[in-house]
């Protein structure tokens, strides 16, 4: 079976960590876009958020890459997972869910902010300020024209 090699990690009885529990669907599902059907031509029917959410954190969790997501999980194809995916972050879904976690954690006193760190992944650092003009060349003469 294909979860067989994968599920080496989770212990007997436990549920695997790309299946999404109830409370973790309560804060994310309310965060995901709609995406209304649409009428003229409405295709076949969108998967199920919360199946590609399972489809997302499978790949993630064993580290497959997108095409190779397996069909009999009932996740959808592995491209639906990473439109889905790119979709949520564009909609700011994971900034959204970030924040909400960390305010949460802030107000029951469970962040101690004096030991809080900021990168590059979240600050944007300029190096050396604006540029004020064009540089200048360090090419002693300009090379020939060969046409």
């Amino acid at each position: 079976m294909i979860i067989s090699a994968v599920d080496r990690g989770v212990r007997k009885g436990q549920q695997p960590p790309w299946i999404v529990s109830d409370e973790l669907w309560a804060r994310i599902g309310p965060l995901l876009p709609v995406v209304p059907r649409r009428a003229d031509h409405p295709g076949r029917k969108r998967l199920d958020d919360r199946k590609v959410l399972s489809g997302i954190l499978f790949v993630l969790y064993t580290g497959i890459a997108w095409e190779f997501l397996p069909q009999e999980l009932g996740f959808g194809s592995g491209m639906t997972c990473w439109r889905r995916l790119r979709d949520w972050h564009e909609a700011g879904v994971w900034q959204r869910l970030h924040e909400s976690l960390l305010a949460e954690l802030h107000a029951a006193g469970a962040l101690d902010w004096s030991k809080a760190v900021v990168d590059g992944s979240h600050i944007r650092a300029l190096k050396g300020g604006p540029k004020l003009g064009r540089a200048r060349s360090t090419v002693p003469k300009l090379a020939p024209n060969t046409i």
